[in-house]
């Protein structure tokens, strides 16, 4: 009796008693298991979210092809509207549609510099006045378009505005004036920036006024130049022939504050 008593006793603490070692690996254990869960969930985000990155990709170059097609379209058909078109209003066709394939060409620049929060000013404007050379060397008495800048680099949205100024003034001075075309970036100081455009025409006219002006051309100038804070002044060249056109802005000197207002009034 004695000896199946012990025996019981001692057979009843095994299957339902556990060591103390047993008891806390099981908590390492849960930890364990849910690290690996969580490491799962993370590959699994990672890899959606790169999935959803080259969508995104996919998806922004086919809406830039599409809209680059659809701006060569519109230039084809005004132009073709221009050689029906009286003399005076072939002109102003003609004028249209260098402003439109100079969007596409701002556009697409720009569009290369996609994911970039700066953009190389110099390269930038080598690379834009090559296609309006290119652009206004059929129609145009300008011998050539220089681009006399320093390295230095300023937020990619005010590429865009920029861009779109340099090209206006660029073909306003095709426009009117002769021989070389110079566009200049400077920066005196810090965020502080003059960018200017001369040719060798024969200067603004007598009593020239800026708020005078009627042009197109120029209304979009003045607003683009707002759009950045900027200032803009006219005059003669000071060797007494061709215009000048100067205007100085600053940029951001935190880069995401005035980026994100640019991108806001370009909206």
């Amino acid at each position: 009796m004695t000896n199946t008593s012990v025996t019981l006793r001692n057979s009843s603490q095994s299957p339902w008693r556990k060591s103390g070692q047993e008891v806390g690996e099981l908590p390492r254990r849960m930890q364990t298991a849910e690290l690996l869960d969580l490491r799962a969930r993370e590959t699994t985000l990672r890899q959606e979210n790169k999935d959803l990155s080259r969508r995104h990709r996919a998806q922004a170059e086919e809406f830039e092809h599409r809209l680059l097609n659809s701006v060569q379209m519109i230039a084809s058909l005004l132009s073709a509207q221009s050689r029906m078109a009286s003399p005076e209003a072939s002109a102003q066709l003609m004028i249209a549609v260098n402003r439109i394939i100079a969007f596409g060409h701002v556009h697409r620049r720009l569009h290369l510099l996609d994911h970039q929060k700066q953009v190389d000013v110099k390269r930038y404007l080598e690379c834009l006045c090559e296609d309006l050379t290119n652009l206004l060397s059929r129609d145009s008495s300008a011998d050539a378009i220089v681009v006399q800048a320093a390295s230095c680099t300023i937020p990619t949205a005010l590429g865009s505005p920029l861009g779109f100024i340099v090209s206006e003034l660029i073909t306003n001075s095709a426009k009117h004036g002769k021989g070389k075309i110079i566009v200049r970036f400077e920066t005196p100081s810090p965020h502080r920036h003059l960018l200017s455009v001369a040719d060798g025409g024969p200067g603004l006219p007598a009593g020239f006024q800026l708020d005078d002006s009627k042009g197109l051309g120029m209304k979009i100038i003045q607003a683009l130049v707002q759009q950045i804070g900027g200032k803009l002044r006219i005059k003669n060249s000071d060797n007494g022939g061709g215009a000048h056109f100067v205007i100085s802005f600053r940029s951001p000197t935190k880069a995401g504050n005035r980026a994100a207002s640019v991108e806001a009034a370009a909206r």
